[in-house]
């Protein structure tokens, strides 16, 4: 059986976690043959059954990727004799040899989210969501198999497709070892002293933290707040610069925390350290920073919009996140409540088992093996 994984669009964090996970988790490989072409910035494990494969095209301009997947890559396919074309970035620009089968994902909510595409200002971004959107439908409508990595995204694509999807399985990913903490590390310099709320995510205007610095202003107004409040992420964006000026203008400016880009292996302790873990997303589809927080087994104040309730069960304290007082409300309920605390983070971490790479890597290769066979 012949793989042929397209992953050119994985050129940073997400992606590339998936699919070093799902190599590093490839467990029989008798009679398999999996081909891969992805950025050199991607290190996968060598093992015998995975070969990477190279090309002098300049992939890093989308445009000519995608003129090179249209044109050369169904040539490619035809010459390895491929049964499967997996394109786990969502979009599949090749037309396939007859025999050979394809496999999509559906990773990116936000061309989908009408809510969040209106807030990025008229010009490029909204755009490309637009397009994004027909051309991910597009895609998913013609493959073989579509892999759904939340119940929530498979149900909104069911709609959105009426229904006319080939095949679908939903395997959400997993939770890297290192984030499932049993003993407490070290806590890195760059944390307070004091206690601390902590909220890990990029800048966006559908991260809400705007709503949050605003809800952690009313919570001062009621409560003597020791805790700090800490943003850890990039923060460069012109929304940054819209919650930095609010923080000053609410008097902030001592009590917030703004880290910018935290080290990936610093981030586990920093979970682990926190008083309360906060996510304040309203458009996901499987959020890894939701599930990392988890392993640490700390108690999680997240938003209360789908998939993040599939994610966190009864396990979390649920708010509105676009109502800072809703913030404040939730989290004055246990804050001052060591027991509830303790009882929240106990549930977390019985809840974050559920989430395994090896098991995610085991269902998807599964499920591609089958679709393979499905056509012999």
């Amino acid at each position: 059986m012949k793989i042929v994984i397209n992953a050119f669009s994985a050129r940073r964090g997400g992606g590339q976690t998936y699919l070093l996970n799902l190599l590093q988790y490839l467990e029989d490989c008798s009679g398999l043959d999996i081909f891969i072409f992805c950025p050199d910035t991607l290190r996968f494990p060598d093992h015998p059954a995975v070969k990477r494969l190279t090309t002098s095209w300049p992939i890093e301009n989308p445009l000519l990727r995608a003129l090179w997947e249209k044109f050369v890559l169904s040539k490619i396919l035809k010459e390895i004799d491929a049964d499967i074309l997996f394109c786990p970035g969502g979009l599949i620009n090749t037309r396939a040899p007859k025999r050979c089968k394809t496999v999509t994902m559906f990773r990116n909510m936000i061309p989908f989210d009408m809510s969040v595409r209106q807030k990025y200002p008229l010009g490029l971004m909204r755009i490309r969501n637009w397009l994004l959107e027909h051309s991910m439908l597009s895609s998913m409508m013609k493959a073989d198999m579509v892999i759904f990595i939340s119940e929530f995204a498979r149900k909104v694509i069911e709609e959105k497709s009426h229904g006319h999807l080939r095949k679908a399985v939903t395997i959400p990913h997993g939770i890297n070892d290192h984030f499932k903490i049993d003993n407490l590390p070290s806590k890195p310099k760059w944390l307070p002293d004091c206690e601390y709320l902590l909220y890990v995510s990029i800048f966006d205007v559908y991260k809400n933290q705007m709503e949050v610095v605003r809800g952690y202003h009313l919570l001062k107004s009621r409560r003597e707040m020791k805790e700090k409040l800490i943003l850890a992420g990039h923060c460069t964006a012109a929304y940054a610069l819209k919650v930095m000026e609010e923080i000053q203008r609410l008097g902030l400016k001592n009590d917030v925390i703004l880290t910018g880009n935290i080290a990936y292996q610093e981030l586990p302790a920093a979970y682990a350290h926190a008083k309360i873990n906060i996510f304040a997303s309203t458009c996901e589809n499987c959020p890894n920073i939701l599930l990392e927080a988890m392993g640490a087994g700390r108690p999680l104040l997240i938003s209360g919009i789908q998939p993040m309730p599939e994610f966190g069960g009864e396990a979390a304290v649920y708010f509105d996140p676009f109502d800072p007082e809703d913030f404040a409300r939730q989290i004055m309920s246990i804050i001052d409540a060591p027991e509830e605390l303790d009882r929240l983070g106990r549930m977390v971490a019985k809840r974050a088992e559920k989430y395994d790479w090896k098991e995610t890597a085991h269902r998807t290769w599964q499920a591609i093996r089958e679709l393979a066979l499905s056509g012999k």
